[in-house]
């Protein structure tokens, strides 16, 4: 009785009420967003930042009544989990009493009343299950080819292959084990009621696995390795200090931050690592790095890592490098199990020239260069596919753009997707970004004619953008426009034209060139029109019709779709036409309507750090619109006061007293004190510590950074030197 009393306490401390939480840990709900809209939803999971080991119970959503098992850990975020553990026979099961933290799980399983506790820590983690009987059984299972093998009365052992990789692990049980072997599968029986079993993971042995679990878990107590995960927690999450805002606030932000801690994983194990992309075991004593959706996250979560934590930024830029030395491919999603094929263009440049505009240096920049050039000019562009370049390649060299087929018209090209087609706008938009990143580093590495050949490849979102319409257009390989409805076709997802999105979205996909489609535009004026028209436009159909046909682009306002990454930078556009007070205004409403703390509080794909990136900044205040440009354009922050503590011990702090949910208007602004007639600052601003003081009103300042002069840069020449 005193264990269940004791197992019982454990439950209930976890729901403590929300009033004496007071750590950043305590502040994370990581049930939201555990019911997707649409698409896949996140996850409660239990981790430590950047580690190997994640767990969570695998189930369809939050709302299903069922576990069907825990993983022992996953290959990469949201690809497949690697071996399977569940109480009793393996049977899924209903539950209750779930509380889930990220440094510890706990439920009930109704039938057979058994409690579960799981602690993670990096490359290990211990599960304790609490029986009503006197006999506990947990049951193993291989998810994939592989095998399970008994190591004695109390160790199990086993591997698996997954997407042509193999992963082991090594686990002990705190009593005596009978296996008893099963499809796949090992039954274990103890003569206990509780039933501990402590695992290590690897990518390399099963020795190593052992050694992984002996350096992080020696001893048979959860509530230690879970106390040492909310310490590391703590430690990580108060990189970021918030005063101010409701309760619900501060969870979505914590719960923001956690997100966005979870990528890139680190698999170096005691100096040495496996590599997918060659398929060798290295020895290294600089930490390497997987797992990265960079099309996700090089638009904010990147961006707000190179803050935090700009040391691991360069260790995984680095890890890159070794990628594409290694495997002779500069990816975009490193994948645990080699380069992912997977959405489009190769934002490994963005990521990278942003990072060394905002001083991330150590790292070998000519040979990221060099795989950077590599991609762009000798590999296929084409969506979800990493093979050789293809007549569409060539045809875009010389012409500036992706051709489209006209609807109803076949695939003639070998190496497009059956499904993913050729998304011929999107690739061009992106790309373009991409190139203007490369220019910049051949500016740095003194490579003029590189700089000027990817100069000019950035301007070709240009070709496709049809001034009668005022909107992104697909053309044929003739040059004639494709007739189309720019808000419905474009086949399921927008993938003939676009990609996850209509034309109203990718039209401001541009973030390097702002100034420019403005000209396309027709000025600054036409643009402020059909910006505001985009967050007005009504949608084509009705609501249904509409998501079938674009399930990314959940959460609508207008044409605006706040669920898909593309999306994240439009509302701070108008920060660059002279009307700052709307993007206040929109930010405000965007994160109140769509990121709520509840189950259902993602509006699309999360993407590990691709949505919750946005969040965090824009809960901060400012967000950093033009990857590679190191600067941020001030938004509307929701706390009273942000302190972020740089790594170099400075403080970046921004305040904003009088900040509430109708003061969301910035009045005026001062620097350190001094006055601030520009809504946007420098990096260099920011890592040199210092107050940002924002005086917060319910009213807007309609002359308040709006003179030209006073705008943040936004045009294709910009030199990010200048703001160094």
């Amino acid at each position: 009785m005193r264990k269940l009393i004791a197992i019982t306490a454990l439950f209930v401390a976890t729901t403590t009420s929300y009033a004496q939480q007071k750590s950043p840990v305590d502040e994370v709900d990581t049930t939201i967003g555990n019911v997707g809209i649409l698409l896949v939803p996140t996850r409660p999971t239990a981790y430590r930042p950047n580690s190997m080991v994640r767990v969570y119970p695998v189930r369809k959503d939050a709302l299903d009544d069922q576990i069907q098992y825990f993983p022992l850990t996953i290959l990469s975020h949201r690809q497949p989990d690697l071996f399977a553990i569940l109480p009793g026979d393996g049977t899924p099961q209903s539950y209750d009493n779930e509380h889930a933290t990220p440094y510890l799980y706990t439920s009930r399983l109704d039938q057979s009343k058994i409690y579960i506790q799981f602690a993670p820590s990096h490359q290990s983690g211990i599960f304790r299950f609490h029986y009503d009987t006197d006999t506990a059984t947990v049951t193993l299972r291989n998810l994939h080819p592989g095998s399970l093998k008994v190591e004695g009365k109390d160790a199990i052992s086993g591997e698996e292959k997954a997407m042509g990789l193999t992963a082991y692990f090594y686990a002990e049980t705190n009593h005596p084990v009978t296996a008893t072997p099963g499809d796949k599968k090992l039954t274990l029986t103890a003569h206990t009621s509780d039933l501990e079993l402590r695992y290590g993971v690897s990518f390399i042995s099963v020795e190593q696995a052992k050694k992984n679990l002996h350096r992080e878990i020696n001893h048979w107590d959860v509530t230690r390795t879970s106390d040492e995960g909310k310490a590391e927690w703590n430690k990580a999450l108060g990189q970021i200090d918030i005063e101010g805002g409701t309760p619900e606030q501060r969870r979505v932000f914590y719960t923001s931050l956690y997100r966005c801690m979870e990528r890139m994983i680190l698999i170096t194990e005691d100096g040495r690592y496996y590599s997918a992309y060659d398929h060798k075991v290295h020895t290294d004593a600089r930490p390497f790095y997987v797992d990265n959706w960079l099309w996700d996250t090089f638009r904010a979560m990147e961006p707000l890592q190179t803050i935090l934590n700009p040391d691991m930024q360069a260790d995984k830029i680095q890890s890159y490098v070794r990628m594409y030395q290694q495997g002779g491919l500069m990816p975009t999603f490193a994948l645990a199990s080699g380069p992912g094929a997977t959405m489009n263009g190769y934002h490994a440049a963005p990521w990278i020239a942003d990072a060394y505009n905002k001083g991330v240096r150590n790292f070998d920049l000519p040979t990221a260069y060099e795989g950077l050039r590599k991609r762009a000019l000798d590999t296929s562009v084409l969506p979800w596919s990493l093979g050789p370049k293809t007549s569409l390649d060539d045809f875009y060299n010389t012409h500036g753009y992706m051709p489209a087929l006209h609807p109803g018209e076949k695939e003639t090209v070998a190496g497009v997707s059956d499904f993913e087609h050729r998304q011929s706008v999107a690739v061009t938009y992106e790309i373009s970004t991409d190139d203007w990143s490369i220019a910049q580093l051949a500016t740095v590495l003194k490579k003029p004619e590189d700089r000027e050949l990817f100069l000019k490849r950035s301007t070709n979102y240009r070709n496709l953008f049809r001034a009668d319409k005022g909107l992104a257009w697909p053309k044929d390989d003739k040059g004639n426009w494709i007739n189309i409805d720019p808000k419905f076709d474009g086949g399921m997802g927008g993938r003939d034209y676009y990609d996850e999105n209509n034309a109203y979205t990718y039209t401001w996909d541009v973030v390097h060139d702002y100034d420019g489609l403005f000209d396309l535009m027709g000025g600054k004026q036409k643009a402020i029109a059909n910006l505001d028209q985009l967050f007005r436009e009504p949608l084509p159909a009705n609501k249904y019709t509409f998501q079938a046909k674009f399930p990314d682009s959940t959460s609508m306002v207008g044409e605006f779709s706040m669920a898909n990454e593309p999306s994240l930078p439009i509302p701070y556009v108008y920060n660059r036409l002279g009307q700052p007070w709307k993007t206040q205004k929109r930010i405000r409403s965007l994160i109140d309507a769509f990121f709520p703390a509840t189950l259902q509080g993602i509006p699309g794909d999360e993407d590990g750090g691709g949505l919750t990136g946005f969040v965090v900044f824009s809960m901060m205040g400012f967000y950093p619109i033009s990857p590679g440009v190191p600067v941020y354009d001030i938004g509307s922050p929701i706390f009273s006061k942000v302190t972020i503590h740089l790594k170099s011990g400075k403080d970046f702090i921004v305040s904003a007293p009088n900040t509430s949910r109708d003061a969301k208007y910035v009045q005026s602004a001062t620097w350190n004190g001094q006055p601030l007639n520009r809504l946007w600052f420098t990096h260099s601003n920011l890592t040199s510590g210092g107050t940002l003081s924002l005086n917060m009103s319910n009213i807007p300042n309609t002359t308040l950074g709006t003179a030209d002069a006073e705008l943040p840069p936004a045009s294709i020449h910009t030199d990010p030197t200048k703001f160094q």
